[in-house]
């Protein structure tokens, strides 16, 4: 069963306030610094999905991530989706 975090936040360019993104298949997930805006999910099959938010504290946005993903797939087959709320509210969400 596939299960999706849904990152809810403000409406921005390129994000319309919602976005699924694909739980399973998870590699890591990562920043390249403690303060960066983006947080790269990477997927064992090549492709990454990128959390673009407000600079980050201590990688506050890399836990919460990974703390949601943990909590999600916790839960019931039946409980596809987790509704994350960030600590800093994402202003896009790309998949490549």
């Amino acid at each position: 069963m596939q299960k999706f975090l849904n990152l809810t936040g403000t409406a921005a360019a390129a994000f319309q306030g919602n976005q699924l993104v694909a739980i399973n298949g998870i590699k890591t997930i990562r920043s390249t610094s403690a303060t960066n805006v983006d947080t790269l999910i990477e997927y064992v099959d090549g492709t990454t999905t990128t959390v673009k938010t407000a600079a980050q504290v201590g990688f506050d946005v890399v836990v919460q991530i990974q703390d949601a993903v943990v909590a999600a797939l916790k839960t019931s087959w039946t409980n596809p989706v987790y509704d994350v709320a960030l600590v800093k509210d994402p202003v896009s969400v790309v998949n490549a």
